[in-house]
């Protein structure tokens, strides 16, 4: 917890006190069901809570906004982000069943009412949303072509509602043939740490 209590300071108890849980139920599922390469899970707090959690840097969600996290895996970047905003509600939806299962039960174990895990293919979803969350989940393209539809227009965020995705490294290349508006957050203006050098927060509306 050392770097997001650096990171976040004035986090509550609660909130304090499930992302201390969150660190240890990771390893303790990923020992039956691999979610977290076996070689990153050393690195959890950084690489996978920290970076999910850096979204709150560049929006705040506001009360009743509507949030997909889809190719959610075991959980992330909805789970830390369900605890960063209690007053938002999180669908997270993966097609693996047995990632779904650790999501589902991480939820369950922190008693999170404003996060669900389904089991399903982003795909086949009808419900609108203000943001759809991504984490390198497939080529940015397809992904956003299957599921722009689904985003409410407008909204009453900071941020217009569209896609936040977390990416690694250049995509501008990626981002040239769509027909939409973006923008690029590089992660490194929030955290020192070398692995957020290359790391970047993509708004595309």
């Amino acid at each position: 917890m050392e770097l997001i209590r650096h990171y976040f300071p004035s986090l509550s108890e609660t909130q304090s006190g499930q992302l201390a849980r969150l660190l240890e139920l990771y390893p303790e599922w990923n020992s039956r069901i691999n979610v977290i390469s076996r070689k990153d899970i050393e690195h959890l707090e950084e690489r996978h809570i920290l970076h999910s959690m850096s979204l709150s840097k560049v929006i705040q969600f506001e009360p009743g906004t509507w949030i997909l996290d889809a190719g959610t895996g075991g959980g992330l970047p909805g789970i830390p982000l369900a605890i960063m905003f209690p007053e938002s509600e999180f669908v997270l939806v993966d097609s693996i069943r047995k990632k779904i299962l650790v999501a589902d039960s991480i939820i369950k174990e922190l008693g999170l009412s404003n996060a669900r895990a389904m089991a399903c293919r982003y795909e086949e979803l009808k419900q609108p949303y203000d943001f759809i969350l991504g984490r390198a989940v497939t080529n940015m393209a397809d992904f956003i072509a299957v599921l722009k539809k689904r985003i409410i227009r407008g909204g009453n965020n900071s941020l217009e509602n569209g896609f936040l995705y977390l990416k690694g490294g250049d995509f501008e290349e990626e981002l040239a043939g769509l027909k939409a508006k973006w923008n690029i957050y590089p992660l490194s203006e929030y955290f020192a740490e070398e692995y957020f050098q290359t790391k970047k927060l993509l708004h595309l509306f």
